[in-house]
């Protein structure tokens, strides 16, 4: 018999005391003494569309200024609180051991950018990090250049996200959010003296700065929609800011950046299927933007410069993309000369010049690759990695005449390594590997990859990691987390939180199911719009191969997922309740023909390329088959934390509250059912580190609850 701590014993005996006494209950249950969940008050609104009518008695949660609203979600958290205060104790140490496996103060390794070396400092017990640099060398005086942790001060949240200097390193471009809802605000520091400019812009997305160290582009986004729209030139100092182009089409973005050899200003419009660069020289700001190719259904491409040349990345004739090569004084299709060509088994993700080589970022057979090649001669070779299962990518690269590669490489068991290839020994160089500390030894560590078969016969990666040791023989639990959509890939990368699951005998896995990039484009378009479904089946069939293959049982099998993904652990939990124990539902997109029904909600339009118009009947009809929230049913679930931020501009807060008002009205089991809401932050959850650790201590104590690990 499994020995039960004193930690976990005195709030089990503290959660049964509330009743008077203590019965043996099954691991996952419901603690003894726990008052009743809140219900949300039905107020049945109809909504007909293509002459089908739904009921939605939870519409009413999207009145964000509605008291009510408020009243009801401070109850759900409150229970979920309630819920899990018996495991306290085991979230303070699970919390514990996270940090006890991070480097509190650390520094991220340099990276040359002008004539400074950039890095990143974090410090024992500050939540945000302190960017710095050195001049011209290593050991030159440390200039810190943005200290977030003050940015910080007496903010609940803070995002930092555009960081540009100028070219000569005199001024900073920076964005920042404060709230969580992903509308960052434009200030620009002067790094000589410390002082911020006057200069103050609301809602800008990316930016970019022109060679002549005082102009300066930018995107800005709609208020409503959240499109990023409109295009700006403005010279630092000045009051006004000069519109250069504004997006027309509703489901196109725009963004903004330079080329690898600062040659160029681009800006990119895009949507989810197709894309167009426009493009004018750095050295003078007041060009006129040019159309390097005008835009086509279906065909997406970006581009980079150098020599004399566009270096352009495209799926013309290329699910996976080839490289073509364009004149930059006649870069249009005609002039295009193929550079590399296309490989249907190799998905060229991302290319990046350097004054002599090109390095493209790929996908081949669900496992990164890195591969450089000569200007000159086309020749191509790859970096090579050591292991089986392994994320790698292009780091920090901003010397553009360099025969030197910085790429970022781990795995499930190797922590993140910062590497630089020289091209002309063909070696790489460890340049810093993430420490940690807490008696982590790799060793002791497996990591494998195995693939399970989907109902039409398709082969899905899933990567698996756990401590030596664990048995294969069906008593092991397992945390399997999956996404799978946007075509954005799961690389399997190392994470230090886990240990904590690793060392109690839990399994991790990533399910690489199809909507996501893993194995190039057609794999993303096998999971998305009419073929979404196929991401749900996909991850069904993973859980059942783990469990078949005795890797975990029903009854010890957690799953996870956010977002998008958040929307699959919605969309499984109906199809198969019965093949989990938990479900992880992190602000889960699940009202999808509600929210995409509404144009004024943000981001809404967008998104018809990638789930569909449900104005049209066929994409309704097919929406409404997996739509997680129109398909809850009377029937048994699995224990359920579903997760909102209150701030959330991707996923509102309601999608997730409104399905688990319906949840509660209508499954049959005794289950948990926790909601917990974040009323200061936004889609990815708290930004401080020690405030996101807590936030993951909590669901990974339900995780370990439910599994009979609360120990």
């Amino acid at each position: 018999m499994r020995p039960i701590h004193f930690l976990f014993l005195t709030c089990l005996t503290i959660a049964c005391g509330l009743a008077g006494a203590c019965g043996k209950r099954q691991p996952g249950a419901l603690p003894a003494g726990i008052g009743p969940a809140p219900v949300a008050d039905r107020k049945p609104q109809t909504i007909t569309v293509h002459g089908d009518s739904r009921v939605d008695n939870y519409f009413w949660l999207r009145e964000k200024q509605n008291p009510k609203v408020m009243e009801y979600l401070k109850a759900e958290d409150a229970y979920a609180d309630a819920v899990m205060k018996p495991l306290t104790g085991l979230q303070d140490k699970v919390f514990k051991e996270m940090v006890g496996h991070i480097k509190e103060t650390d520094e991220s390794a340099p990276y040359r950018r002008d004539n400074y070396f950039y890095y990143t400092r974090t410090e024992q017990a500050k939540q945000y990090p302190i960017i710095c640099r050195r001049k011209a060398a290593l050991t030159a005086p440390e200039e810190v250049v943005l200290d977030v942790n003050q940015l910080a001060a007496g903010q609940k949240f803070m995002a930092l996200g555009a960081f540009e200097p100028s070219d000569d390193g005199n001024l900073l471009a920076y964005t920042t959010d404060n709230v969580g809802y992903r509308q960052y605000t434009l200030q620009v520091k002067d790094l000589r003296n410390g002082t911020l400019l006057p200069d103050r812009v609301e809602r800008v997305d990316s930016v970019a700065w022109a060679t002549d160290n005082k102009t300066l582009f930018y995107v800005t986004e709609d208020a409503v929609t959240k499109r990023n729209d409109k295009f700006f030139r403005h010279t630092v100092g000045g009051n006004a800011s000069d519109l250069v182009y504004s997006e027309p089409d509703e489901l196109f973005d725009v963004s903004c950046g330079r080329t690898s050899d600062r040659a160029f200003i681009l800006l990119e419009p895009a949507s989810k299927t197709s894309t167009e660069a426009r493009y004018l020289p750095a050295a003078t700001p007041l060009a006129p933007l040019k159309v390097l190719q005008s835009r086509e259904a279906g065909h997406e491409y970006d581009a980079d410069h150098a020599g004399h040349s566009f270096y352009i990345r495209t799926n013309k004739g290329a699910t996976n993309f080839r490289m073509v090569t364009a004149p930059d004084g006649a870069p249009g299709e005609a002039n295009w000369k193929e550079f590399v060509a296309h490989r249907p088994e190799v998905k060229i993700e991302s290319a990046e010049t350097f004054a002599k080589y090109l390095v493209l970022n790929e996908w081949e057979n669900g496992l990164q690759q890195i591969e450089v090649v000569d200007l000159g001669s086309a020749q191509r070779r790859r970096i090579p990695f050591p292991e089986p299962v392994y994320a790698a990518a292009t780091g920090d690269n901003y010397v553009f005449d360099s025969s030197v590669v910085r790429y970022n490489y781990q795995s499930l068991v190797t922590p993140p390594s910062v590497f630089d290839y020289d091209v002309n020994t063909q070696t790489s160089t460890l340049v810093k590997q993430t420490e940690v500390p807490g008696g982590f030894d790799r060793a002791n560590y497996v990591a494998e990859r195995v693939f399970a078969t989907a109902p039409d016969g398709v082969k899905i990666p899933i990567s698996l990691v756990y401590k030596k040791g664990v048995r294969r023989d069906g008593t092991a639990p397992m945390l399997l987390y999956g996404y799978g959509s946007y075509g954005f890939s799961v690389p399997p990368t190392f994470s230090s939180r886990i240990l904590t699951l690793l060392d109690r005998g839990m399994v991790y896995g990533i399910a690489h199911i199809r909507g996501g990039g893993e194995l190039g484009e057609p794999w993303r378009d096998a999971g998305r719009m009419m073929n979404k479904i196929n991401t749900f089946t996909d991850f069904i069939a993973s859980a059942e191969y783990l469990e078949k293959e005795n890797y975990t049982r029903k009854d010890r099998l957690v799953i996870q997922g956010a977002s998008a993904g958040g929307m699959l652990m919605g969309a499984v939990a109906n199809m198969r309740p019965d093949l989990f124990k938990a479900v992880i539902a992190q602000v889960p997109f699940v009202d999808i023909l509600s929210t995409m029904l509404d144009a004024s909600l943000p981001l809404t339009t967008s998104e018809y390329i990638e789930w569909g118009n449900p104005n049209e009947k066929a994409a309704y009809d097919y929406m409404a088959r997996y739509s997680p929230y129109d398909n809850v049913t009377a029937q048994r679930y699995p224990a359920m934390l579903i997760k909102v931020s209150y701030n959330d501009s991707q996923v509102p807060y309601w999608e997730g509250a409104k399905l688990t008002a319906k949840l509660r009205s209508l499954k049959t089991d005794k289950n948990p059912l926790l909601l917990k809401v974040n009323f200061g932050a936004g889609h990815g959850g708290a930004s401080g580190r020690y405030d996101a650790l807590h936030e993951s201590a909590f669901n990974y104590a339900f995780a370990l609850w439910q599994v009979g690990l609360a120990e």
